[in-house]
């Protein structure tokens, strides 16, 4: 046999899907690693397409997740997030993936790295490597097995699932390998980035989930009603929207210069927020400006996202949380305390817990329920690095 054959588990997580290994199952040297995951997906690929791997060539579907049990006495398992861009011969370890976080809990338990009930709800404790998180999931359980089906409809995924329910703890102050440094990084809720050739453009740099520039949609350009077809499709929108990016990446103290800042291309995520406007979403239902807090769209390794990233969301609902921000000033109030936003699939309801201490915002927890499903569960096949 030419090929090696590694146990992985094919698994939608949110709006993502992602292929999950055990880490034990990998080589322990990351460059070695880091050459059998692009090969699993597919990368790099001249063509855009992953015809020779398990990626979808897209951001939300060229995706990798190591799990193994965790080294600290705190958590069950330890989770680390590799995204694989399509034309880029690198695994981007600098953040996370919050919809794929969904399938961790669902995973762990089936590879019997956690024990739950047979049935009602168990609790997974996870440690988000990336970023140096604790995140709680709630799994459902049912006859001994994950309950994977069941009525919950999530925006951007095609057919109902089962809840699973996420708590993102003390999101805002990142202590891994993608960390960021305080939830505000300069300290002020909104800074004024001076951009080449584009010129001064008012954002709200947050780490909440993933680092996050935030800007009013009409301060780009946009309505904040756009979807996919709208911006990527016209390269020169983009390339001025990752200009942008990196100029807040650097005023992050993620990047010393826009050069370094262009070779990270999963953090920091630009979203762009607005008003609640009614609008068609992308499957041609009408979303009412009534039943929505906000209007936000995200850009993913370099295009806008198809929904709303997972990390998106907590920083969404972290950043609506805090006084001044770009997104509390635009976002509408809930009785709840719950944030309703409208994103290009339709909508997604999250919420933070935030409090002002000493001067400094802190939040202490961000809320968010998806859905997970295992679509294929084997081996993947790849041609040996070493051979």
């Amino acid at each position: 046999m030419t090929q090696l054959r590694i146990p992985a588990v094919y698994m939608r997580g949110g709006t993502s899907k992602g292929v999950f290994f055990l880490a034990s199952d990998l080589p322990a040297d990351p460059g070695k690693r880091d050459r059998i995951l692009l090969r699993v997906i597919g990368s790099p690929d001249p063509y855009g397409k992953h015809i020779d791997g398990m990626g979808g060539a897209t951001s939300s579907t060229s995706k990798v997740v190591l799990i193994g049990k965790s080294q600290r006495p705190d958590c069950d398992v330890d989770y680390l997030y590799g995204g694989l861009a399509v034309d880029k011969d690198a695994v981007d370890w600098s953040g996370n993936c919050g919809n794929l976080t969904a399938a961790v809990g669902p995973y762990a338990i089936s590879m019997g790295l956690v024990a739950a009930p047979a049935d009602g709800w168990a609790t997974v404790r996870i440690w988000q490597a990336n970023i140096g998180k604790k995140i709680i999931a709630q799994v459902p359980m049912r006859g001994g097995e994950v309950q994977e089906e069941g009525d919950f409809e999530l925006d951007g995924v095609t057919f109902p699932a089962a809840e699973i329910k996420l708590a993102f703890l003390d999101p805002g102050a990142d202590e891994g390998e993608g960390a960021g440094g305080a939830m505000l990084p300069t300290g002020r809720v909104c800074d004024w980035l001076d951009v080449p050739g584009i010129g001064r453009i008012e954002a709200t740099l947050i780490n909440a989930g993933l680092p996050t520039i935030f800007v009013a949609a009409e301060s780009i350009g946009f309505k904040g009603t756009e979807l996919q077809p709208d911006i990527n499709p016209h390269p020169e929108v983009l390339a001025r929207i990752e200009t942008i990016r990196r100029a807040g990446a650097v005023a992050m103290g993620l990047a010393a210069t826009p050069e370094e800042a262009g070779k990270t291309a999963h953090t920091p995520k630009l979203s762009f927020v607005a008003p609640p406007q009614t609008y068609t979403a992308s499957d041609g239902r009408r979303v009412r400006a009534e039943d929505i807090d906000l209007l936000a769209r995200v850009f993913s390794m370099g295009p806008l996202h198809h929904a709303m990233t997972g990390t998106g969301a907590v920083a969404i609902a972290s950043a609506v949380a805090v006084a001044g921000t770009i997104p509390n000033r635009l976002a509408r109030r809930s009785a709840d305390g719950r944030v309703r936003f409208g994103h290009p699939s339709g909508t997604l309801s999250v919420g933070a817990e935030a409090r002002e201490e000493g001067g400094a915002w802190v939040v202490t927890k961000a809320m968010m329920s998806r859905s997970a499903r295992r679509l294929m569960e084997g081996w993947v096949r790849v041609p040996n690095p070493d051979r």
